[in-house]
């Protein structure tokens, strides 16, 4: 077996020769060099998609989610769904606050009054610590949904979370991945059939209406499309906006 390449010039030669292929090969190809890859699924369109390619292909690639404890009752239920379709097991990676914890210690309904603080401490810490130990991780995200992401490549360096980042996906657009999903019978949520394209927590997504960017449902109103994972530079802290407690209420 090769060994793990570390040099960013070595991992972008990999993603322009990888660039284009199919997401299978892609993925087969990474798991090659990166064995100990996990992909942490959302269960957006994309992120269904995948799934089907890596048990299609039996591909050794770990599953995780992050559950926040606010997502949609049809996200938990397609959860479900997949596993059973699949026979894989989707782990459930969660944070170290509940939501009434979040709410003692912060305020009630944080992701209204500090999103970015919100998503860091449900969506981007966690993943963080899910990331510690694997080679390399899998995203869903194509270079067409946001400016942000508009210049990922297939196979890249994450500094932020300080592995090798695959984005099989890359490349394609809805139409490639809706044609997929329909082709193979993937199950999808069915709110994307209830005009939510992107789908996130519930509290922060919202329906999209003809003519709106199709993240525009998401964190409806605020400068912002992304929860922090994605991003090139860490934006959150966790130390503003805790509410004053009484003394019995726990403190991570």
């Amino acid at each position: 077996m090769e060994p793990i390449l570390t040099e960013i010039s070595e991992l972008q030669r990999l993603g322009a020769g990888l660039d284009g292929r199919p997401p299978h090969e892609v993925l087969a190809h990474a798991v090659e060099r990166f064995p100990r890859m996990t992909f942490a699924t959302g269960f957006g369109v994309e992120g269904c998609a995948l799934i089907d390619v890596i048990a299609r292909h039996s591909l050794r690639v770990d599953l995780f989610t992050l559950d926040t404890g606010l997502l949609f009752p049809e996200t938990l239920e397609l959860w479900r769904r997949l596993e059973d379709r699949y026979g894989v097991t989707v782990r459930a990676v969660r944070p170290e606050r509940s939501v009434p914890e979040q709410a003692a210690e912060f305020g009630d309904r944080l992701w209204e009054r500090a999103p970015d603080l919100c998503c860091s401490m449900r969506k981007v810490l966690p993943l963080k610590s899910a990331l510690a130990g694997f080679d390399a991780w899998v995203s869903a995200i194509r270079r067409d949904q946001t400016r942000e992401r508009s210049s990922t490549s297939v196979v890249e360096w994450d500094e932020k979370f300080g592995l090798v980042k695959v984005s099989p996906l890359a490349n394609w657009t809805s139409a490639d991945v809706w044609s997929y999903v329909r082709t193979h019978d993937v199950p999808f949520n069915p709110l994307h059939e209830r005009g939510y394209p992107s789908i996130g927590c519930l509290p922060c997504t919202s329906p999209v209406f003809p003519g709106e960017d199709p993240r525009a449902g998401r964190w409806r109103g605020l400068e912002r499309k992304e929860c922090g994972i994605h991003s090139r530079s860490e934006r959150s802290q966790l130390t503003p906006f805790r509410k004053e407690r009484p003394g019995n209420v726990r403190v991570g």
